[in-house]
Order: C-alpha cells, then structure tokens, then sequence
C-alpha cells in the first residue's frame, strides 16, 4: 500500500508544485463503455439533471421541491449498499460529490491501483490530503467511495468485533454474503505473495488457516474485490440490487448543509442543499412520513465535516466560523484513528509479478503484516509524473541520498518515462498496527465543503502502539531472512540496517528524519509512518451517535459509516462497511416496516 515516493523531504516541496493536472475527458471507447453501464444503472445522473428531470424538482429558491423517504449522503462504500437496501420499499435519494467510476481505467483494473492514486485533477477518484502530522493520505471522491480506490481486499471483523459494537450476529451472517455473492472473489495467488505466506509460517504466524474471509489468528489469504482479470467490482456495483423505480442517484452533488427545523425542542432534519457539477445549488427534502431520515455516509473526514457545516459540533469551533450552532456537541470530530503503517522494500535480482493484498499475518501483538510487490499500468491509463506519489520505488531508492540533486531527480523523471514495467524488481512487507490508542481529531478550516479540513491523528502518541510497531519491524525481519522467503528473492541475505536504509530512502513523508533512525526502531517507525487509509472516528457510538447511528439529540438524522468506529474491523475495512450498509438497511426496513415483511 505504500506509494508515497523516494524523493528527500527538503525536495518535496517543489516536487509537489510538478504535480500534473490530467486529462480528464472520456475517450470514444470509455464513452461507449458507460454508455452500456447507463443501461444497466438508469437512475445514475448527473446533479444538474435535478431541476429538469422531475417536475416536482427545483432550485433552492422556489416553492416546488423533490420529497424522498430517504436522502443519503455519500454514495461511498457503506452508502451504496444501504441505498441499494432501502429502496426496496421506499424513494431514496443517494447523494454523491463524486463521479461514477464504471468508465474510468484507472480505477477499474488493478493494474492501475497506484496512477488512481496518483490523479491530482479536479476529476481524480481521490484526493490527496496531508494530515497535521506530515503524512499523505487519500480519501474518495466517486460513486463506490474507498473501495474504487484500494487495494481490493476483502476480510470480516473478528466476532469479537461483532459482538462488542452490538450487531446481530444472525444478521451480520446474512449481510456479509450478501456483498459476497455479488462482488467479491477467491484470488489467484501471487508469487510474492506465496513466499510471504511460507515466510510467516516459518517465524512462527500459524496456524496456516488457507483462503478464508475470517479473522483468526494465525496466516491466511483472504478475498478480493478484483475478478481473475484484474477488473474492479466496487461497492457501486451494489446498486444493481435496488429497486431502479424508488432510488435516484446524482453523481458529482456535492451536500454544502443539512437543514433543520429548530422550532421543537429538538432540532429535526429536513432537507439538503447540494451543488451540482455547474455550481449551482439545489434543495432535496425529506417526506413527512413517520420513519424518514437523512442519513450521513460521508466517511470519517466527510461526515463530521458535513454535521459541522450544518452547525453540529462543537459551539465555540462553530462560532469561530459564524457557522449558527444547531446543536452544541464537542465530541464531534473527536476521536480521530488511524492504523500507522511502516514498511520494508525487498528487492530482488529479478522482476515480480504485480499483487495488492492477499496474504495477511494475523498476529496476537495486534501488528497485521501484509504485502503487496511488482508494477502495472494499462496501455489506455493515465501517463504521467507522479512526483511524491510515485509507486516506483525500486528504482531512485538506489541513488544514493548525496547524489540525488534536483538535477539528478529531474533527470531521473525523465528516464524513467521509457523504463518497462518489468524494471520495478522487490516488493514490500507492510506491518500495520491493529487497533491504535493514539487518538487525534478533525476540525474545519473554513465553511467550503470543498476544503478538506485539519486533520490529525497523532500517530504514536501512546507508548504501547509506538511498543507494536517495533514488534511489527521483528518479524517482518525474520521474514525477510526466512529460508523460504530467500529462496524467492534468489538475493543475498540482507541485513536488517540495508533494508531500513533503503526503506527509509523510499517510504519519504514530511516527517523529519534522524540520523539514528537505523539505530533505533522507535525511531523508524516514527520517522517512517505512512497510512494504510484505515482512518476511522470522528461520530463514535455513545458521543455522537446512539447504538442505533441515530445523531443524539436530533430527530431524522443517522450517521451510518466508519466515522462511528473506534477501531477499525479486521484487517481492512471494506468487507464491514459495505456488510455495516445492507445491516442497518435492513434493520432500519424492519423498524419501520416490522418483521412481518419477512427481510
């Protein structure tokens, strides 16, 4: 997962500013490709379609308006499920600031895993950020949320997990497969991915527990949302499950607010404003049905961002920004996770097979080590420099430090454009710390949703995550020595100090290094934390949100994404948030309807 280039920090700067802004237009074939997918998703529009494709839509300031049962906002990777679920009895209105990804190369191979990542234009699937604390990050920007941008792997939460948010287990069992059958496959195995899993078996993860979508101990390989050609079936993908009659979905509306009426004693939702892809604005209202609700599935950095804006938060951080405070709750935005990851380049003597996430250690340290190796990119992709978010590690990581003036990177930039895929030679092993104590929060820079706010996560803070990590730099060194991870690379055994050094050079953030930083492991992993975009909280259960995702204190309006976790499911989180969608669809279906409907 690691993609954040090998360039010194004293040179990120300039490099940042050398960041391309692509092409975004369709080409014919991409144009024809989505005009099959329109076929099949005929309730996808565009924003700008709200006014004039009902006549009971219009423009903020007139009297006719749009009333849906449900209005979600955040067509993400909980969003779509639980849009897809609701419509089955009721209109649903889904709400999305991104565009959809079925046309999009980048996004739809895993080839181009890491050029989706390195898109920095208006139109990209993600958006880069960089928290308060020097690391780069990406959050989503289109329809099918983070899981059109990860690396596709697919594992439950622990029961354990299950069991202590207070889901029904019976239900939990019925959900997952339901996202199974529809998107998610058995991974043909890659090579690098084979020697780390007979690695972690010698240094002791066992037992060995095969292909399995459970968390358990020990080594495994879990699911992927990448079929055997390599084609990427998201979240969105989920939507062909809805009743197309009752579910309307815009693409590129972007929510500026929830509206309330603040007449009762509690405020109460009632409607959203969104912009569409022109700038305009337009209103979207709830029914005034018993059981209708808004329903916020905006991601950890969006949903306490949005509830801020719509004056939910805390007072004197509203005020501060003249935003009229609706409800006075401090908590929002409080509580900011992020699962630090630190990693070791292998390289070898010759060219690796491209693979994301397969084989995961499940450890009891609470440290997961994961893998990933290789290079890809389509033919029809994206072509460009991707500065600091370069995935091409292996090669600039062997210039030494002293010779890498800007005259040498820029030489460097320019070669590389001929380089074959086949030159990327090693991969990485990736230690990630399970359930981080170390808490931050987020915190709004101004009143554009198009700003992404301050965030921080204090990665390390607590002395028993920075305890982990180390635990983590361990075994991922007995890994690397294992015999049988040996016999892959065919390289000569490197020394723990090699490897970091080289690690070190590549895994580059803003973090200022040390020159112990090979020395110490505390060190390292301070120096060299990067995200496995595993960020969480912000709406937690108990503060912001009741058991039931109901915001407190305010009618018709829920939260239902991993804003509300304190830790995050399982190895990664994707297989839950999309379960967590067609749960509380299904839950919330069943209280308004009863059981008698048989879901």
């Amino acid at each position: 997962m690691a993609v954040v280039g090998p360039v010194i920090v004293k040179l990120l700067l300039p490099l940042i500013l050398l960041w391309l802004n692509f092409n975004s237009s369709l080409s014919l074939t991409q144009a024809r490709k989505w005009e099959s997918w329109k076929d099949r998703y005929p309730f996808i529009k565009a924003a700008s379609s709200f006014s004039s494709s009902s006549s009971s839509s219009s423009n903020v300031g007139s009297q006719k308006a749009n009333y849906y049962d449900y209005i979600i906002v955040g067509g993400g990777t909980a969003g779509c499920p639980l849009a897809a679920t609701l419509s089955q009895k009721f209109s649903v209105l889904l709400l999305e600031r991104g565009g959809v990804p079925f046309a999009n190369v980048n996004v739809s191979f895993m080839q181009n895993f890491h050029i989706s990542l390195a898109d920095t234009s208006p139109s990209s699937a993600s958006q880069i950020f960089v928290s308060t604390d020097g690391v780069f990050n990406s959050r989503a920007k289109i329809l099918g949320g983070g899981s059109c941008i990860n690396a596709g792997f697919y594992s439950r939460a622990s029961s354990s997990y299950i069991k202590k948010a207070g889901w029904d287990s019976k239900l939990v069992n019925e959900s997952y497969p339901w996202i199974e059958k529809q998107i998610v496959h058995k991974p043909n195995l890659a090579p690098w991915q084979r020697a780390v899993r007979d690695g972690l078996l010698e240094v002791g993860i066992s037992p060995f527990n095969g292909f399995t979508y459970d968390h358990v101990y020990g080594t495994k390989f879990g699911g992927t949302i990448f079929d055997r050609i390599g084609r990427r079936k998201s979240a969105a993908e989920l939507l062909a499950s809805a009743n197309p009659e009752k579910l309307h979905v815009l693409v590129h509306a972007t929510v500026q607010k929830i509206e309330f009426d603040t007449s009762g004693k509690k405020p109460r939702a009632v409607g959203v404003i969104f912009k569409d892809e022109n700038g305009n604005k337009h209103k979207a209202f709830l029914s005034k049905r018993r059981g209708s609700e808004i329903i916020v599935s905006s991601g950890a950095i969006g949903s306490p961002q949005i509830l801020m804006l719509s004056g939910i938060g805390p007072k004197k951080e509203l005020e501060k920004l003249n935003i009229p405070v609706v409800l006075d709750n401090k908590f929002v935005g409080k509580g900011m996770s992020d699962n630090p990851l630190n990693t070791i380049f292998v390289p070898t003597n010759r060219p690796v097979e491209q693979s994301l996430i397969q084989t995961v250690g499940i450890t009891k340290m609470g440290v997961y080590i994961e893998a990933s190796s290789g290079y890809g990119q389509t033919e029809d992709s994206i072509h460009c420099n991707h500065g600091v978010v370069s995935a091409e590690i292996g090669q600039l990581s062997t210039v030494p430090p002293k010779q890498r003036a800007q005259e040498a990177i820029e030489v460097y930039k320019r070669n590389k454009k001929n380089v074959p895929q086949e030159a990327f030679r090693g991969g990485f092993i990736l230690a990630k710390i399970a359930t981080p104590l170390s808490t931050g929060k987020i915190s709004l820079k101004s009143t554009n949703i198009d700003d992404i706010p301050s965030v921080t996560f204090n990665y390390f803070s607590h002395p028993r995550d920075l305890k982990r990590c180390v635990n983590g730099i361990r075994i991922m060194e007995k890994l690397v020595k294992s015999k049988h991870f040996t016999n892959y690379t065919q390289c000569d055994k490197e020394t723990l100090d090699k490897l970091l050094n080289i690690s070190v050079q590549a895994n580059i953030n803003l973090i200022p290094k040390h020159t112990n930083d090979t020395e110490s492991l505390e060190q390292f992993c301070k120096d060299t934390v990067i995200t496995i975009w595993h960020y969480h909280g912000g709406c937690h259960v108990g503060k912001v949100v009741t058991s039931d995702y109901k915001v407190i204190n305010v009618h018709r309006l829920r939260v239902i994404d991993g804003s509300t976790f304190t830790e995050s499911p399982g190895t990664n989180p994707q297989a839950t948030l999309m379960m967590m969608g067609r749960y509380m669809g299904v839950q919330i279906l069943r209280e308004r309807l009863g059981r008698a409907a048989g879901l």
